[in-house]
């Protein structure tokens, strides 16, 4: 059964990806935290710089999300715009899903033109 333009498996398969994929995004968080407190630059620079980073990064997808079906397709393009994820990631699901995301992004695409 599809709903809103995704199935039940779907549904499925996001809750049981998604931990990963917040892990491998949070990594890649870590490493640029990193990299920022590595920086030669003042202490108190880089410690407000990274103050402001993570308080940026925790709301983002790719860290915490609301967990609900009705936010599922929201969810999946704001992992996809913070890359989170790729639409690669997105391979093993129904292709009304992925159907559903190619006409989300092409529009947030054809938007960003004007």
């Amino acid at each position: 059964m599809v709903q809103q333009g995704f199935t039940k498996n779907d549904w499925t398969l996001f809750r049981s990806k998604l931990p990963g994929w917040q892990e491998a995004f949070m990594d890649k968080l870590n490493k640029e935290y990193i990299a920022l407190l590595s920086k030669d630059a003042n202490p108190s620079d880089r410690f407000w710089e990274l103050d402001r980073r993570i308080r940026n990064d925790r709301q983002k997808a790719g860290v915490q999300l609301r967990m609900s079906r009705s936010n599922f397709i929201p969810n999946i393009l704001s992992l996809l715009h913070e890359g989170a994820i790729g639409l690669e990631d997105l391979d093993e699901f129904s292709e009304e899903l992925r159907d559903t995301i190619r006409i989300f992004t092409r529009q947030s695409l054809e938007e960003a033109d004007y």
